[in-house]
């Protein structure tokens, strides 16, 4: 269990550190950018999970099918992003910067097909 909270912390804070960098190479603007955000997100959040599969111990090497599952999760939350009254209602709830919710929910997606 420890493992995979050590996990956790990594995946956020090198996704969140490294996504800027890939997306200043792809020349893409407007709203597809928040998806391209979000698969890079996904990618960084696998990538991570892959080699932290071999540096921790009992955390388990991920599959093609846990990139898709936090594809899946980046995507939505990327997808929540562009609905106004959804972003209102979280951010009434809890005070986060918006690019914060494809991050958590591919985290989330990665978790839930370790």
């Amino acid at each position: 269990m420890l493992g995979y909270l050590i996990l956790v912390a990594l995946q956020f804070a090198i996704a969140f550190l490294c996504a800027p960098f890939l997306l200043a190479k792809i020349p893409i603007t407007g709203d597809p950018k928040t998806f391209v955000h979000a698969a890079i997100y996904a990618l960084i959040v696998w990538v991570v999970g892959l080699v932290g599969s071999f540096a921790l111990k009992d955390v388990r090497t991920p599959g093609t099918s846990t990139l898709v599952s936090a594809l899946v999760g980046g995507l939505i939350g990327a997808g929540l992003m562009l609905v106004p009254a959804a972003m209102q209602t979280l951010q009434s709830i809890v005070k986060f910067p918006p690019l914060y919710l494809p991050l958590g929910l591919a985290i989330v997606g990665y978790l839930l097909r370790r």
